[in-house]
Protein backbone atom coordinates (compact mmCIF):
# COMPACT_ATOMS: atom_id res chain seq x y z
CA UNK A 1 0.00 0.00 0.00
CA UNK A 2 1.44 3.82 -1.06
CA UNK A 3 1.68 5.30 2.42
CA UNK A 4 2.41 8.63 1.03
CA UNK A 5 -0.74 10.86 0.12
CA UNK A 6 -0.28 13.65 -2.17
CA UNK A 7 -1.47 16.63 -0.08
CA UNK A 8 -1.39 20.16 -0.36
CA UNK A 9 1.69 20.73 2.58
CA UNK A 10 3.36 17.81 0.64
CA UNK A 11 3.55 20.02 -2.82
CA UNK A 12 5.30 22.82 -0.56
CA UNK A 13 7.53 20.36 0.65
CA UNK A 14 8.80 18.92 -2.71
CA UNK A 15 9.21 22.23 -4.28
CA UNK A 16 11.99 23.10 -1.06
CA UNK A 17 13.29 19.86 -1.60
CA UNK A 18 14.31 20.69 -5.13
CA UNK A 19 14.57 24.47 -4.47
CA UNK A 20 15.21 24.89 -0.96
CA UNK A 21 16.85 28.45 -1.45
CA UNK A 22 14.83 30.26 -4.11
CA UNK A 23 12.83 32.98 -3.41
CA UNK A 24 9.59 31.73 -2.34
CA UNK A 25 7.40 34.91 -1.76
CA UNK A 26 7.45 38.11 -1.02
CA UNK A 27 5.33 40.58 1.07
CA UNK A 28 5.54 44.03 3.26
CA UNK A 29 9.27 43.67 2.78
CA UNK A 30 9.77 40.30 3.49
CA UNK A 31 10.97 37.41 1.77
CA UNK A 32 10.55 33.48 2.47
CA UNK A 33 12.65 30.99 0.49
CA UNK A 34 11.44 28.10 0.26
CA UNK A 35 13.15 26.35 2.24
CA UNK A 36 12.02 29.03 4.68
CA UNK A 37 8.25 29.03 3.69
CA UNK A 38 8.07 25.23 3.95
CA UNK A 39 9.49 25.22 7.92
CA UNK A 40 7.24 28.06 8.86
CA UNK A 41 4.35 25.99 8.11
CA UNK A 42 5.85 23.62 9.49
CA UNK A 43 5.84 25.14 12.99
CA UNK A 44 2.22 26.79 12.39
CA UNK A 45 1.29 23.21 12.32
CA UNK A 46 2.89 22.61 15.58
CA UNK A 47 1.67 25.19 16.89
CA UNK A 48 -1.72 24.94 15.90
CA UNK A 49 -1.74 21.25 17.37
CA UNK A 50 -0.14 22.47 20.66
CA UNK A 51 -3.12 24.64 21.49
CA UNK A 52 -5.81 21.19 21.43
CA UNK A 53 -6.93 21.08 18.00
CA UNK A 54 -8.12 17.18 16.65
CA UNK A 55 -7.93 16.26 13.40
CA UNK A 56 -10.72 17.54 11.27
CA UNK A 57 -11.30 20.79 13.32
CA UNK A 58 -11.71 23.53 11.60
CA UNK A 59 -9.86 27.25 11.51
CA UNK A 60 -11.01 30.30 10.22
CA UNK A 61 -8.66 32.92 9.01
CA UNK A 62 -9.94 36.36 9.16
CA UNK A 63 -7.77 38.48 7.21
CA UNK A 64 -6.49 40.14 4.41
CA UNK A 65 -3.30 39.02 2.25
CA UNK A 66 0.00 37.89 3.95
CA UNK A 67 2.50 35.73 3.91
CA UNK A 68 0.96 34.89 7.40
CA UNK A 69 -2.02 34.07 6.01
CA UNK A 70 -0.65 31.44 3.18
CA UNK A 71 1.30 30.03 6.37
CA UNK A 72 -2.31 29.34 8.23
CA UNK A 73 -3.62 27.58 5.21
CA UNK A 74 -0.65 25.36 4.35
CA UNK A 75 0.10 24.78 8.21
CA UNK A 76 -3.42 24.12 8.83
CA UNK A 77 -3.15 21.14 6.21
CA UNK A 78 0.07 19.75 7.57
CA UNK A 79 -1.78 19.13 11.01
CA UNK A 80 -4.73 17.75 9.21
CA UNK A 81 -6.95 20.35 10.23
CA UNK A 82 -9.43 22.69 8.05
CA UNK A 83 -8.95 25.89 6.95
CA UNK A 84 -12.11 28.19 6.37
CA UNK A 85 -11.01 31.81 4.39
CA UNK A 86 -14.01 34.24 5.96
CA UNK A 87 -14.63 37.31 3.81
CA UNK A 88 -12.52 40.31 4.94
CA UNK A 89 -15.18 42.60 4.53
CA UNK A 90 -18.08 40.85 6.01
CA UNK A 91 -19.57 41.71 9.10
CA UNK A 92 -22.77 41.71 10.94
CA UNK A 93 -24.81 39.41 10.53
CA UNK A 94 -22.83 37.81 7.46
CA UNK A 95 -19.94 37.55 9.78
CA UNK A 96 -21.71 35.74 12.52
CA UNK A 97 -23.58 33.59 10.06
CA UNK A 98 -20.00 32.74 8.37
CA UNK A 99 -18.09 32.13 11.33
CA UNK A 100 -21.33 30.14 13.00
CA UNK A 101 -21.84 28.31 10.50
CA UNK A 102 -18.76 26.64 9.73
CA UNK A 103 -18.05 26.23 13.53
CA UNK A 104 -14.07 26.93 14.13
CA UNK A 105 -12.35 25.97 17.09
CA UNK A 106 -10.67 28.90 16.71
CA UNK A 107 -10.49 32.10 14.19
CA UNK A 108 -6.96 33.80 13.74
CA UNK A 109 -8.01 37.65 12.57
CA UNK A 110 -5.91 40.62 11.52
CA UNK A 111 -5.53 42.94 14.64
CA UNK A 112 -7.22 45.80 12.14
CA UNK A 113 -10.25 43.56 11.96
CA UNK A 114 -10.77 42.51 15.68
CA UNK A 115 -13.37 45.69 16.05
CA UNK A 116 -15.30 43.89 13.37
CA UNK A 117 -15.23 40.46 15.52
CA UNK A 118 -15.85 42.26 18.46
CA UNK A 119 -19.45 43.62 17.48
CA UNK A 120 -20.34 40.03 16.91
CA UNK A 121 -18.70 37.90 19.98
CA UNK A 122 -21.83 37.35 21.76
CA UNK A 123 -22.66 34.81 18.76
CA UNK A 124 -19.15 33.28 18.99
CA UNK A 125 -19.46 31.83 22.67
CA UNK A 126 -16.13 30.55 23.76
CA UNK A 127 -14.77 30.53 20.27
CA UNK A 128 -10.57 31.02 20.98
CA UNK A 129 -8.90 33.59 19.29
CA UNK A 130 -5.45 34.49 17.95
CA UNK A 131 -3.64 36.99 15.58
CA UNK A 132 -2.41 36.12 12.12
CA UNK A 133 0.38 38.92 12.28
CA UNK A 134 1.72 41.56 14.68
CA UNK A 135 -0.89 40.85 17.64
CA UNK A 136 -0.08 41.61 20.96
CA UNK A 137 -1.48 37.76 22.20
CA UNK A 138 0.61 34.62 22.67
CA UNK A 139 -1.14 32.93 19.70
CA UNK A 140 0.07 34.81 16.59
CA UNK A 141 0.51 32.73 13.05
CA UNK A 142 3.53 35.08 11.60
CA UNK A 143 5.38 34.91 15.21
CA UNK A 144 5.28 31.20 14.98
CA UNK A 145 6.35 30.78 12.09
CA UNK A 146 9.43 33.15 12.27
CA UNK A 147 10.49 31.66 15.98
CA UNK A 148 13.78 29.22 14.70
CA UNK A 149 13.41 27.77 18.32
CA UNK A 150 9.59 26.52 16.99
CA UNK A 151 9.09 23.38 16.91
CA UNK A 152 8.74 21.77 12.99
CA UNK A 153 5.47 19.78 12.51
CA UNK A 154 6.28 17.11 9.85
CA UNK A 155 2.61 15.94 8.18
CA UNK A 156 1.13 12.65 10.20
CA UNK A 157 -2.03 10.85 9.35
CA UNK A 158 -2.80 13.30 6.44
CA UNK A 159 -5.13 11.39 4.08
CA UNK A 160 -5.42 13.10 0.19
CA UNK A 161 -9.53 12.29 1.28
CA UNK A 162 -9.52 14.73 4.18
CA UNK A 163 -11.04 18.03 3.85
CA UNK A 164 -8.42 20.82 3.94
CA UNK A 165 -10.67 23.74 3.44
CA UNK A 166 -14.19 24.77 3.23
CA UNK A 167 -14.16 27.46 0.90
CA UNK A 168 -17.36 29.59 0.76
CA UNK A 169 -18.96 30.83 -2.27
CA UNK A 170 -19.03 34.65 -3.23
CA UNK A 171 -23.11 34.37 -2.01
CA UNK A 172 -23.45 36.76 -4.63
CA UNK A 173 -27.54 36.07 -5.17
CA UNK A 174 -28.22 33.78 -1.79
CA UNK A 175 -25.78 32.51 1.71
CA UNK A 176 -22.81 31.56 1.08
CA UNK A 177 -22.59 27.64 1.38
CA UNK A 178 -19.26 26.05 2.41
CA UNK A 179 -17.53 23.89 -0.51
CA UNK A 180 -15.91 20.92 1.35
CA UNK A 181 -12.76 20.62 -0.60
CA UNK A 182 -10.17 17.51 -0.38
CA UNK A 183 -6.78 17.62 -0.52
CA UNK A 184 -7.49 15.04 -3.89
CA UNK A 185 -9.73 17.53 -5.29
CA UNK A 186 -7.44 20.88 -4.95
CA UNK A 187 -4.22 18.74 -6.22
CA UNK A 188 -6.18 17.62 -9.41
CA UNK A 189 -7.42 21.18 -10.13
CA UNK A 190 -3.95 22.61 -9.49
CA UNK A 191 -2.51 20.07 -11.95
CA UNK A 192 -5.21 21.11 -14.60
CA UNK A 193 -3.90 24.94 -13.57
CA UNK A 194 -0.36 24.00 -14.70
CA UNK A 195 -1.30 22.72 -18.14
CA UNK A 196 -3.70 25.08 -19.00
CA UNK A 197 -2.35 28.49 -18.08
CA UNK A 198 1.48 27.54 -18.59
CA UNK A 199 2.22 28.60 -15.31
CA UNK A 200 6.28 27.87 -14.94
CA UNK A 201 9.32 28.05 -12.80
CA UNK A 202 10.71 31.00 -14.60
CA UNK A 203 7.55 33.29 -13.55
CA UNK A 204 7.68 36.19 -11.51
CA UNK A 205 4.11 36.70 -10.22
CA UNK A 206 2.04 39.27 -8.42
CA UNK A 207 -1.33 38.28 -6.12
CA UNK A 208 -3.19 41.04 -5.26
CA UNK A 209 -6.76 39.44 -5.36
CA UNK A 210 -7.69 38.14 -2.06
CA UNK A 211 -6.39 35.05 -0.84
CA UNK A 212 -9.62 34.53 0.71
CA UNK A 213 -10.79 33.93 -2.63
CA UNK A 214 -10.05 30.66 -4.59
CA UNK A 215 -8.65 31.70 -7.71
CA UNK A 216 -6.07 34.11 -5.94
CA UNK A 217 -5.13 31.18 -3.65
CA UNK A 218 -6.01 28.19 -5.94
CA UNK A 219 -5.41 28.84 -9.52
CA UNK A 220 -2.70 30.97 -9.16
CA UNK A 221 -0.33 31.15 -5.65
CA UNK A 222 -0.75 27.26 -4.84
CA UNK A 223 0.29 26.17 -8.56
CA UNK A 224 3.26 28.68 -8.78
CA UNK A 225 4.59 27.85 -5.59
CA UNK A 226 4.37 24.11 -6.77
CA UNK A 227 6.68 24.71 -9.83
CA UNK A 228 9.19 27.11 -7.53
CA UNK A 229 8.68 30.15 -9.24
CA UNK A 230 9.15 33.65 -7.86
CA UNK A 231 5.55 35.16 -6.16
CA UNK A 232 5.04 38.69 -5.03
CA UNK A 233 1.69 39.34 -2.68
CA UNK A 234 0.35 42.50 -1.97
CA UNK A 235 -2.56 43.17 0.16
CA UNK A 236 -5.02 43.99 -2.13
CA UNK A 237 -5.61 45.36 -6.24
CA UNK A 238 -4.39 48.65 -6.23
CA UNK A 239 -3.89 49.86 -10.15
CA UNK A 240 -1.41 53.08 -8.95
CA UNK A 241 0.85 50.49 -7.64
CA UNK A 242 0.29 47.54 -9.77
CA UNK A 243 1.66 50.14 -12.93
CA UNK A 244 4.38 50.63 -10.59
CA UNK A 245 5.53 47.17 -9.52
CA UNK A 246 5.08 45.57 -12.71
CA UNK A 247 8.52 47.20 -14.05
CA UNK A 248 9.94 47.31 -10.25
CA UNK A 249 9.61 43.45 -9.62
CA UNK A 250 9.83 42.50 -13.47
CA UNK A 251 6.47 40.97 -13.32
CA UNK A 252 5.60 38.44 -15.93
CA UNK A 253 2.35 37.32 -14.86
CA UNK A 254 -0.61 38.75 -13.37
CA UNK A 255 -4.35 37.83 -12.32
CA UNK A 256 -7.18 40.32 -12.36
CA UNK A 257 -10.56 40.02 -12.22
CA UNK A 258 -12.63 42.14 -15.25
CA UNK A 259 -13.40 45.19 -13.01
CA UNK A 260 -10.23 45.37 -11.76
CA UNK A 261 -8.79 44.74 -15.69
CA UNK A 262 -11.61 47.49 -16.72
CA UNK A 263 -9.65 50.17 -13.92
CA UNK A 264 -6.27 49.39 -15.90
CA UNK A 265 -7.72 50.21 -18.92
CA UNK A 266 -9.35 53.34 -17.86
CA UNK A 267 -6.36 54.40 -15.70
CA UNK A 268 -4.51 57.73 -17.17
CA UNK A 269 -1.37 56.66 -16.03
CA UNK A 270 -1.72 52.95 -18.63
CA UNK A 271 -0.52 54.83 -21.50
CA UNK A 272 2.95 55.46 -20.16
CA UNK A 273 3.16 52.69 -17.94
CA UNK A 274 6.52 50.41 -18.55
CA UNK A 275 5.09 46.83 -18.89
CA UNK A 276 6.70 45.09 -21.14
CA UNK A 277 7.87 42.61 -18.70
CA UNK A 278 4.42 41.29 -18.56
CA UNK A 279 3.97 38.23 -20.61
CA UNK A 280 0.51 36.47 -19.35
CA UNK A 281 -2.25 38.07 -18.40
CA UNK A 282 -4.82 36.49 -16.96
CA UNK A 283 -8.47 37.28 -16.62
CA UNK A 284 -11.91 35.52 -14.78
CA UNK A 285 -14.25 35.67 -11.91
CA UNK A 286 -16.65 36.94 -13.90
CA UNK A 287 -17.56 37.66 -17.88
CA UNK A 288 -14.62 40.68 -19.34
CA UNK A 289 -16.49 42.85 -21.77
CA UNK A 290 -15.20 41.84 -25.65
CA UNK A 291 -14.48 45.87 -26.34
CA UNK A 292 -12.27 46.32 -23.00
CA UNK A 293 -10.23 43.38 -23.78
CA UNK A 294 -9.84 44.55 -27.41
CA UNK A 295 -8.38 47.73 -25.75
CA UNK A 296 -6.15 45.47 -23.06
CA UNK A 297 -5.22 43.16 -25.84
CA UNK A 298 -3.88 46.57 -27.97
CA UNK A 299 -2.00 48.12 -25.67
CA UNK A 300 -0.48 45.16 -24.13
CA UNK A 301 0.59 43.71 -27.38
CA UNK A 302 3.43 41.45 -25.96
CA UNK A 303 1.51 39.40 -23.37
CA UNK A 304 -0.74 36.17 -23.75
CA UNK A 305 -4.10 36.71 -22.50
CA UNK A 306 -5.85 34.15 -20.98
CA UNK A 307 -9.99 33.58 -19.91
CA UNK A 308 -10.13 31.62 -16.75
CA UNK A 309 -13.58 30.17 -15.91
CA UNK A 310 -15.53 28.11 -13.23
CA UNK A 311 -16.77 28.54 -9.53
CA UNK A 312 -15.79 27.87 -6.13
CA UNK A 313 -17.23 24.17 -5.97
CA UNK A 314 -14.47 23.13 -8.51
CA UNK A 315 -11.85 24.33 -7.06
CA UNK A 316 -12.21 27.02 -8.86
CA UNK A 317 -10.71 26.44 -12.68
CA UNK A 318 -13.02 24.32 -14.97
CA UNK A 319 -12.24 26.25 -18.42
CA UNK A 320 -9.79 28.10 -20.36
CA UNK A 321 -9.54 30.04 -23.55
CA UNK A 322 -5.86 30.10 -24.19
CA UNK A 323 -4.35 33.06 -25.84
CA UNK A 324 -3.74 31.16 -29.45
CA UNK A 325 -7.57 31.22 -29.36
CA UNK A 326 -8.65 34.32 -28.69
CA UNK A 327 -8.56 35.22 -32.24
CA UNK A 328 -11.41 33.45 -33.51
CA UNK A 329 -13.38 33.29 -30.26
CA UNK A 330 -12.89 36.77 -27.71
CA UNK A 331 -16.18 36.18 -25.94
CA UNK A 332 -15.52 31.99 -25.55
CA UNK A 333 -14.42 31.39 -21.80
CA UNK A 334 -12.77 27.77 -24.08
CA UNK A 335 -12.46 24.50 -22.93
CA UNK A 336 -12.78 22.30 -20.34
CA UNK A 337 -9.43 21.98 -18.73
CA UNK A 338 -7.17 18.71 -18.32
CA UNK A 339 -9.46 17.09 -14.71
CA UNK A 340 -13.27 18.28 -15.74
CA UNK A 341 -16.15 16.96 -17.60
CA UNK A 342 -18.46 19.06 -19.31
CA UNK A 343 -22.03 18.74 -20.37
CA UNK A 344 -24.65 21.11 -21.28
CA UNK A 345 -28.05 20.03 -20.35
CA UNK A 346 -31.76 21.06 -20.51
CA UNK A 347 -33.99 21.32 -17.28
CA UNK A 348 -34.23 17.40 -18.06
CA UNK A 349 -30.64 16.66 -17.96
CA UNK A 350 -30.62 15.96 -21.37
CA UNK A 351 -27.54 17.44 -23.73
CA UNK A 352 -28.43 19.78 -25.84
CA UNK A 353 -27.52 20.10 -29.50
CA UNK A 354 -24.45 22.46 -30.22
CA UNK A 355 -25.21 26.46 -30.54
CA UNK A 356 -28.63 25.96 -28.17
CA UNK A 357 -28.82 27.17 -24.52
CA UNK A 358 -28.38 25.27 -21.57
CA UNK A 359 -27.15 24.97 -17.88
CA UNK A 360 -23.41 23.54 -17.85
CA UNK A 361 -23.05 20.47 -15.48
CA UNK A 362 -19.78 19.22 -14.11
CA UNK A 363 -18.01 15.78 -13.09
CA UNK A 364 -14.95 16.23 -11.85
CA UNK A 365 -12.25 15.11 -9.38
CA UNK A 366 -11.96 18.74 -8.70
CA UNK A 367 -15.21 18.96 -7.33
CA UNK A 368 -16.11 19.73 -3.70
CA UNK A 369 -17.65 16.63 -1.64
CA UNK A 370 -21.15 18.80 -0.98
CA UNK A 371 -21.69 21.57 0.76
CA UNK A 372 -20.83 21.64 5.15
CA UNK A 373 -23.77 20.96 6.90
CA UNK A 374 -26.02 21.59 3.88
CA UNK A 375 -27.41 18.37 2.92
CA UNK A 376 -30.28 19.55 0.88
CA UNK A 377 -28.44 22.07 -0.96
CA UNK A 378 -25.46 19.37 -1.82
CA UNK A 379 -28.42 16.74 -3.01
CA UNK A 380 -29.96 19.35 -5.12
CA UNK A 381 -26.20 21.06 -6.74
CA UNK A 382 -25.23 16.90 -7.44
CA UNK A 383 -28.49 15.71 -8.99
CA UNK A 384 -28.36 13.45 -11.55
CA UNK A 385 -24.96 12.86 -10.51
CA UNK A 386 -23.34 15.81 -12.01
CA UNK A 387 -22.79 19.47 -10.32
CA UNK A 388 -25.08 21.72 -11.79
CA UNK A 389 -23.41 25.17 -12.31
CA UNK A 390 -26.08 27.63 -12.56
CA UNK A 391 -24.18 29.17 -15.42
CA UNK A 392 -26.31 29.37 -19.47
CA UNK A 393 -24.16 28.79 -21.63
CA UNK A 394 -23.99 27.30 -25.35
CA UNK A 395 -20.85 25.11 -26.43
CA UNK A 396 -20.23 24.83 -30.55
CA UNK A 397 -19.26 22.14 -32.77
CA UNK A 398 -15.45 22.37 -31.62
CA UNK A 399 -16.26 22.46 -27.57
CA UNK A 400 -15.70 25.62 -27.24
CA UNK A 401 -18.49 27.27 -24.56
CA UNK A 402 -19.78 30.51 -24.55
CA UNK A 403 -21.64 31.50 -21.24
CA UNK A 404 -24.73 33.85 -22.01
CA UNK A 405 -25.36 34.64 -18.05
CA UNK A 406 -25.67 33.41 -14.57
CA UNK A 407 -29.42 31.64 -15.13
CA UNK A 408 -30.52 34.05 -12.03
CA UNK A 409 -29.63 36.86 -14.31
CA UNK A 410 -31.24 36.34 -17.29
CA UNK A 411 -34.04 39.09 -17.44
CA UNK A 412 -38.01 37.67 -18.64
CA UNK A 413 -39.24 40.78 -21.20
CA UNK A 414 -42.29 40.34 -22.16
CA UNK A 415 -41.92 36.45 -22.22
CA UNK A 416 -38.31 36.72 -23.91
CA UNK A 417 -35.41 36.07 -22.14
CA UNK A 418 -32.03 38.59 -22.69
CA UNK A 419 -28.83 37.73 -21.57
CA UNK A 420 -27.72 40.84 -19.56
CA UNK A 421 -23.95 40.13 -21.38
CA UNK A 422 -25.46 41.30 -24.46
CA UNK A 423 -26.87 44.32 -23.15
CA UNK A 424 -23.94 45.48 -21.42
CA UNK A 425 -21.80 44.76 -24.26
CA UNK A 426 -23.24 46.99 -26.76
CA UNK A 427 -22.90 49.79 -23.88
CA UNK A 428 -19.28 49.08 -23.41
CA UNK A 429 -18.68 50.24 -27.11
CA UNK A 430 -19.89 53.53 -26.21
CA UNK A 431 -16.80 55.97 -25.10
CA UNK A 432 -18.14 57.49 -22.58
CA UNK A 433 -18.94 54.46 -20.55
CA UNK A 434 -16.06 53.26 -17.81
CA UNK A 435 -18.73 50.21 -15.82
CA UNK A 436 -22.25 49.18 -17.11
CA UNK A 437 -24.41 46.27 -14.89
CA UNK A 438 -27.59 45.38 -16.33
CA UNK A 439 -30.84 43.95 -14.09
CA UNK A 440 -33.99 42.97 -14.94
CA UNK A 441 -36.57 44.63 -12.51
CA UNK A 442 -40.32 44.15 -11.78
CA UNK A 443 -42.67 45.88 -14.47
CA UNK A 444 -46.11 45.64 -14.80
CA UNK A 445 -46.49 45.31 -18.03
CA UNK A 446 -43.18 43.51 -18.79
CA UNK A 447 -42.57 41.81 -16.30
CA UNK A 448 -39.22 42.35 -15.87
CA UNK A 449 -37.43 45.68 -17.48
CA UNK A 450 -34.42 45.88 -18.45
CA UNK A 451 -32.22 48.09 -16.78
CA UNK A 452 -28.77 49.39 -16.99
CA UNK A 453 -26.54 50.96 -14.07
CA UNK A 454 -23.60 53.26 -15.67
CA UNK A 455 -20.18 54.42 -14.22
CA UNK A 456 -19.72 57.12 -16.89
CA UNK A 457 -16.23 58.04 -18.08
CA UNK A 458 -17.63 61.81 -19.46
CA UNK A 459 -20.96 63.36 -19.75
CA UNK A 460 -23.37 61.47 -21.64
CA UNK A 461 -26.93 61.34 -21.56
CA UNK A 462 -29.29 58.55 -21.34
CA UNK A 463 -31.16 59.38 -24.58
CA UNK A 464 -27.35 58.93 -26.41
CA UNK A 465 -26.47 55.27 -24.31
CA UNK A 466 -30.05 54.11 -25.84
CA UNK A 467 -29.45 55.75 -29.05
CA UNK A 468 -26.38 53.57 -29.21
CA UNK A 469 -28.06 50.57 -28.49
CA UNK A 470 -30.55 50.64 -30.93
CA UNK A 471 -27.85 50.25 -33.92
CA UNK A 472 -26.50 47.50 -32.02
CA UNK A 473 -29.47 45.75 -30.85
CA UNK A 474 -33.16 44.01 -31.12
CA UNK A 475 -35.36 46.64 -30.47
CA UNK A 476 -36.78 44.48 -27.04
CA UNK A 477 -33.13 43.97 -25.64
CA UNK A 478 -33.04 48.08 -25.41
CA UNK A 479 -32.41 49.35 -21.86
CA UNK A 480 -36.13 50.48 -20.22
CA UNK A 481 -34.70 52.16 -17.82
CA UNK A 482 -30.76 54.08 -17.21
CA UNK A 483 -29.25 54.83 -14.07
CA UNK A 484 -25.51 56.52 -13.47
CA UNK A 485 -23.98 55.66 -10.64
CA UNK A 486 -20.11 56.98 -9.85
CA UNK A 487 -19.14 52.69 -8.72
CA UNK A 488 -20.69 49.72 -9.24
CA UNK A 489 -20.77 47.08 -5.94
CA UNK A 490 -18.51 44.66 -6.06
CA UNK A 491 -17.26 41.75 -3.39
CA UNK A 492 -13.78 41.71 -2.52
CA UNK A 493 -12.95 39.23 -5.63
CA UNK A 494 -14.21 42.21 -8.25
CA UNK A 495 -17.20 40.35 -8.94
CA UNK A 496 -20.27 42.37 -9.41
CA UNK A 497 -23.28 42.62 -7.22
CA UNK A 498 -26.28 42.79 -8.87
CA UNK A 499 -28.08 41.79 -6.23
CA UNK A 500 -27.44 45.33 -4.07
CA UNK A 501 -28.13 47.04 -7.97
CA UNK A 502 -31.59 45.34 -7.47
CA UNK A 503 -31.89 46.01 -3.89
CA UNK A 504 -31.36 49.59 -4.67
CA UNK A 505 -33.50 50.07 -7.41
CA UNK A 506 -36.12 46.99 -7.31
CA UNK A 507 -38.38 48.53 -5.02
CA UNK A 508 -40.36 51.08 -7.04
CA UNK A 509 -41.70 50.58 -10.34
CA UNK A 510 -42.23 54.12 -11.02
CA UNK A 511 -38.19 54.51 -10.66
CA UNK A 512 -38.52 52.34 -13.77
CA UNK A 513 -40.94 54.04 -15.95
CA UNK A 514 -39.99 57.93 -14.98
CA UNK A 515 -36.43 56.91 -17.13
CA UNK A 516 -37.91 54.54 -19.84
CA UNK A 517 -36.31 55.90 -22.99
CA UNK A 518 -36.41 53.06 -25.24
CA UNK A 519 -39.66 51.88 -27.72
CA UNK A 520 -42.12 49.07 -26.85
CA UNK A 521 -41.50 45.95 -28.22
CA UNK A 522 -43.58 45.45 -31.28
Amino acid sequence: MNGYPSTVARLLQRSASRSPNDLALTFAGRSWTYRELDRGAGRVAAALLALGLRHGDRVAAFGRNSDAYLLLYVGCARAGLVHVPVNYNAFGDELAYLLTQSDPRVVFADPALEVQLQDVSANLGHMRRGGLRDSVGESDVLRWACDPAGKVREEEGVSDEDVVQLLYTSGTTARPKGAMMTHRALLHEYLSCLVALDISRDDVLLHCLPLYHSAQMHVFLVPALAMGAVNHLTEGPDVEDLLTRVPRDRISSLFLPPTVWVDVANHPSLPSADLRSLCKCYYGASIMPVPVLARLQQRLSGAAFYNCFGQSEIGPLACVLGPHEHAQRPDSVGRSVLFVETRVVDAEMNDVAPGELGEVVYRSPQLCTGYWGKPEETAEAFAGGWFHSGDLVRIDEEGYMFVVDRIKDVVNTGGVLVATREVEDALYTHPAVAEVAVIGLPHPRWIEAITAVVVPKSDVSREELVEHCRARLAAHKLPKAIHFQESLPRNASGKLLKRELRSLYGGSESAVRSHVEGPERG
